[in-house]
């Protein structure tokens, strides 16, 4: 079907690809463009336990300002409403991050696409999952979007306790309960012993933080390490980093603390088209 919007008309189709033999499935926003134009792309990933309606408004943000842009469902990592394959006990940081490399692979092969020009963002648990794809080298990113990431869940696996998970750190279950969805040990294991900000400091180009200075689930200091991290050894060449800090915001924004996040997103966007 074809959006109107006042900036660029875009079509919304359903697409589709594979990792390690899992399908992972999304919403592609593809803007009106002349024949041969190269289109930016923009990969837009959920947070922790929700799914790709939650994000879906900053996909379409994207393509409204002419990025050729994707919101998809990770492999396992969504507790009702994801259409993608996969276990939540299968799910883990890691295996988001190769579900991310998947959809980057499948954007950069579509007609159109701008290859060179790849901005991630992502919420929560997917920020700091996008975080992670943008520090490798072989993915090419351009530039990161980040909205309250989780940057916190390499020390609370360390203190086991993950959101409504409580476990032993050095027993860690087979099994994970937390809430309404169950984990499995490697969502654990695959971060305890990892330095987050280590992780992504190799990053070079333009990153983008939006957080609140409220947020109980992730406190704001972690975005202020991640900003530490990415400057601490850039360059005059290097992107430019920038922390948004939304007065009284909590994890996850309201209606009107979005609209501000959005526009944020949309000085950031419109400047590296």
């Amino acid at each position: 079907m074809l959006r109107k919007n006042k900036n660029i008309n875009y079509s919304e189709t359903e697409f589709s690809c594979q990792r390690d033999g899992l399908t992972i499935r999304g919403t592609e926003y593809r803007p009106a463009s002349p024949q041969g134009e190269k289109l930016p792309i923009a990969i837009v990933s959920h947070g922790f336990m929700a799914f790709q309606d939650t994000v879906r408004q900053y996909a379409k943000a994207f393509a409204e300002m002419g990025y050729l842009s994707y919101c998809f469902d990770f492999s396992g990592g969504c507790v009702v409403k994801g259409k993608s394959d996969g276990k939540t006990t299968d799910m883990s940081v890691l295996t988001e991050v190769r579900d991310l490399e998947a959809v980057i692979e499948y954007a950069r092969s579509q007609d159109g696409a701008d290859t060179e020009k790849i901005t991630l963002m992502g919420c929560s648990q997917g920020g700091f999952v996008s975080a992670l794809a943008a520090a490798k080298p072989e993915n090419r990113i351009h530039r990161l979007v980040m909205f309250y990431p989780a940057l916190c869940i390499p020390d609370d696996a360390r203190a086991g306790q993950m959101m409504f998970a409580k476990f032993d750190p050095n027993n860690i279950p087979d099994i994970v309960k937390c809430g309404p969805m169950k984990l499995g040990r490697v969502y654990v294991e695959d971060v305890i012993g990892m330095d987050p900000f280590a992780e992504i400091s190799g990053f070079s180009g333009d990153v983008l933080i939006v957080h609140g200075d409220s947020d109980k689930i992730v406190s704001v200091s972690y975005s202020e390490r991640a900003v530490r991290a990415y400057t601490e050894n850039r360059t005059e060449s290097d992107g430019t980093v920038d922390l948004k800090i939304l007065k009284k915001a909590g994890h996850g924004f309201s209606k009107k603390e979005d609209e501000t996040a959005l526009e944020y997103l949309k000085n950031f966007a419109e400047l590296i088209v």
